[in-house]
């Protein structure tokens, strides 16, 4: 069985929505896209190049469309990225140029997906699918990195849906800029005001 690990950039009240660039993901009138730039500093880059090693991935069609035109040409900075197979959950695309594709349909083929033999899974951004994930008990381990800002609007990691669940901190950082990234393993579920580990 294969580990699927949530890596999300989250600020205090939860937005992940376009964290990279002013025009990643304007829907529904975003305007704060880029906000994680002011807190790269050189602990938080060497954080990054541990989880940006090589992988498989899972992606959302949004997520996906976002990275095909940008990471092949960017490789250098993430190497690996476009050898590792992208599974990509979509019932409106089938195909790409971009190396390793794999397009699912359902829940079920991530199910089938997760049962398999093979690398871990990383799911970079990918809200909706994130929130299938929370909703269907398939997260395994969350990499978390927590800014310190608040924006209000935008997509948030956690909404209506994620099952009660417990998490294990694992590791845990915080950088100069006041960044906490930190790594929680599933743990146990949650039954009526108790923790069953």
């Amino acid at each position: 069985m294969r580990k699927i690990i949530v890596l999300s950039m989250i600020t205090l009240d939860g937005v992940m929505q376009a964290p990279g660039g002013p025009e990643e993901d304007t829907s529904g009138g975003f305007k704060y896209g880029g906000w994680v730039t002011p807190y790269v500093d050189e602990v938080f880059g060497k954080i990054m190049q541990k989880q940006m090693k090589p992988a498989d991935y899972l992606l959302g069609r949004k997520t996906f469309e976002i990275w095909e035109p940008y990471w092949p040409k960017h490789a250098d900075f993430w190497p690996g990225i476009n050898e590792g197979t992208k599974y990509v959950l979509s019932k409106t695309i089938n195909k790409s140029d971009w190396k390793n594709p794999v397009f699912l349909k359902s829940l079920a083929d991530i199910k089938k997906l997760k049962n398999s033999n093979g690398a871990d899974i990383q799911v970079h951004g990918s809200g909706e699918l994130v929130q299938l994930l929370f909703k269907n008990d398939l997260v395994d381990e969350l990499w978390l990195k927590i800014y310190p800002l608040t924006l209000g609007k935008g997509k948030k990691l956690f909404i209506n849906g994620a099952i009660p669940a417990a998490f294990t901190l694992i590791e845990s950082t915080i950088t100069p800029g006041g960044v906490i990234i930190a790594n929680y393993q599933r743990a146990g579920k949650v039954e009526t005001g108790t923790v069953e580990i």
